[in-house]
């Protein structure tokens, strides 16, 4: 079991993050066993990336949205608001995407990494 830095953001996830202390299972230097475990806990004082990108695309669907209905009042667009209605909803698609990340990060990072790092798993003799 080689220990590892946690680092939880504000919002909630958290993920892995340096490596800080070898365990005694691995012999080699800089290699570890693959078993992690935290040392110390983080505590950032930020929202995690998945955050950050729901805000952006937001902020960008409001501005999407006043502009169709600046469009709309003004007749003269009619290909622009078509094209930005497509973008709204890709953007839409989009944030869904990340709220679906941001639930796996609760776990300790993306899908990839949970797949291919083994997490110490407690057990009783």
């Amino acid at each position: 079991m080689c220990f590892y830095e946690r680092i939880q953001f504000k919002c909630g996830p958290w993920k892995w993050g340096r490596f800080r202390e070898q365990c005694n299972k691995e012999y080699r230097i800089g290699e570890t066993c693959g078993l992690k475990q935290v040392f110390t806990t983080r505590n950032e004082s930020r929202d995690c990336a998945s955050c950050t990108q729901i805000t952006k695309k937001q902020r960008r669907i409001r501005k999407m949205m006043t502009d169709i209905e600046r469009w709309r009042r003004e007749g003269d667009h009619p290909a622009t608001v078509e094209k930005t209605e497509r973008e709204l909803t890709a953007l839409q698609c989009a944030i869904s995407t990340f709220r679906e990340r941001h639930g796996e990060g609760q776990f300790g990072g993306s899908q990839q990494r949970r797949k291919s790092a083994r997490t110490l798993a407690v057990r009783s003799l």
